[in-house]
């Protein structure tokens, strides 16, 4: 697959038409490990050489680092043609250390601290502004509005704080034509649901709830997409690594070490990918692209060699037989939609 045959969809009704692969910044923010620099910049360049459109980032990843990273991708390729997206929801205070909750192994060394308020969501965008040198965005998500994040005794709190001010502030961007589509960015279906009812929205990026593993988000979530033609783009479409590794020792689900009935599972849906001679990795990343809602996978790379994989996977040839094995086996629902 080349810059050329990329193939693209639209992103809802936002009039955004995006690569079916979009390039996720959170590991140029060292969350693995510490990336060298130059590295980190040229694995951005060779995305948008090899095609790819989307970026999408936040100033969460490496508190910031993964923006100026980018940042600098951009000025040395440049912004044609890119679709740029970022996240509200935190803001930085350059000043007040960084502390030792961020889960990032580098970064900058900055705070952060959660605002979903209206003046919170304006700052933010500012200083992502700056770190990436741009004066426009296209997408920008409220970011992490969920019970991972918050807790269960604080959700409702940061649900209210975010339509009340967030969500108000990106609607008149949005209707002062200076941003094109406004989201949300989460790890849950049910919050995906909780604001497509509650604003209006063009696009969501949920992360590991619709997969070959699981899909949570089909149900309920993806058909009210559809309807309100809300354009989806998808993280974690290997669940944090056992779709990519295969059920192998100290895979990981979740952010964690898979538990036996994942392993078991995965190793079933590897099992009857292996008997037609197709690599798990590459079942578990096209299958997303089955539903009609889903506009981009925004997957993570540290390396050219990585991006070049991914597309190379994304138009690797699937028999249609072995979508038919896995809904004959029950490890697929006879009702999920799966690529043509």
């Amino acid at each position: 697959m080349t810059a050329s045959t990329l193939p693209s969809r639209p992103l809802g009704r936002s009039g955004l038409s995006l690569t079916a692969l979009g390039f996720g910044g959170a590991p140029l923010g060292d969350l693995y490990g510490q990336l060298d620099e130059a590295a980190a910049v040229a694995t951005v360049e060779a995305a948008l050489a090899d095609g790819v459109n989307l970026i999408d980032t936040s100033p969460l990843y490496g508190h910031g680092l993964s923006e100026h990273r980018i940042g600098a991708a951009l000025r040395r390729a440049g912004r044609k043609d890119v679709v740029l997206s970022t996240k509200v929801g935190r803001v930085a205070e350059p000043f007040a250390g960084r502390g030792d909750g961020s889960g990032y192994r580098g970064g900058l060394p900055h705070g952060m601290r959660f605002d979903y308020s209206r003046d919170g969501a304006m700052r933010s965008l500012e200083q992502s502004a700056l770190r990436l040198g741009v004066d426009r965005f296209d997408i920008v998500l409220i970011h992490d509005v969920d019970v991972w994040t918050h807790g269960q005794g604080a959700i409702e709190q940061r649900f209210a704080e975010a339509m009340d001010g967030a969500y108000r502030a990106l609607e008149s961007l949005r209707a002062a034509g200076a941003v094109k589509a406004i989201g949300v960015g989460v790890n849950e279906a049910e919050m995906c649901e909780r604001f497509a009812r509650a604003g209006d929205f063009d696009a969501m990026l949920l992360a590991g709830r619709y997969s070959l593993l699981e899909q949570p988000a089909l149900a309920s979530f993806m058909p009210l997409a559809l309807e309100k033609g809300i354009g989806l783009m998808l993280g974690g479409v290997f669940n944090s690594g056992i779709l990519a590794t295969g059920p192998v020792a100290g895979a990981r689900y979740n952010y964690r070490p898979a538990p036996p009935d994942i392993l078991a599972r995965v190793a079933a849906i590897e099992a009857v990918c292996a008997r037609h001679g197709v690599p798990l990795r590459r079942a578990a990343l096209q299958f997303p692209l089955g539903h009609p809602a889903v506009a981009s996978l925004v997957m993570g790379a540290v390396s050219a060699g990585e991006v070049e994989d991914q597309i190379a996977e994304l138009s690797a040839p699937i028999p249609a037989a072995l979508w038919t094995e896995l809904k004959a086996q029950g490890l697929l629902g006879a009702d999920v939609p799966v690529p043509d």
